[in-house]
């Protein structure tokens, strides 16, 4: 986790203060997506592309069914 130990995590302002929400950040050409209950836990690790690709999955609702 050291290698985003120095940036800024975003929540959605969407979250609710429940704290089940995940946090994203940017370092260079990665983007970084950890559990926002366990800040020093692991993080999942993508590109623009994949994270661009990821975001406009959810935003058609492709992910709707998994809840």
């Amino acid at each position: 986790m050291t290698e985003f130990a120095d940036v800024t995590w975003r929540k959605s302002t969407r979250s609710q203060n429940n704290g089940a929400c995940v946090e994203v950040a940017r370092k260079g050409d990665v983007i970084g997506v950890r559990d926002s209950k366990d800040l020093a836990g692991p993080v999942l690790r993508f590109t623009p592309a994949e994270f661009a690709t990821f975001r406009e999955g959810v935003a058609k609702g492709e992910f709707d069914g998994l809840i």
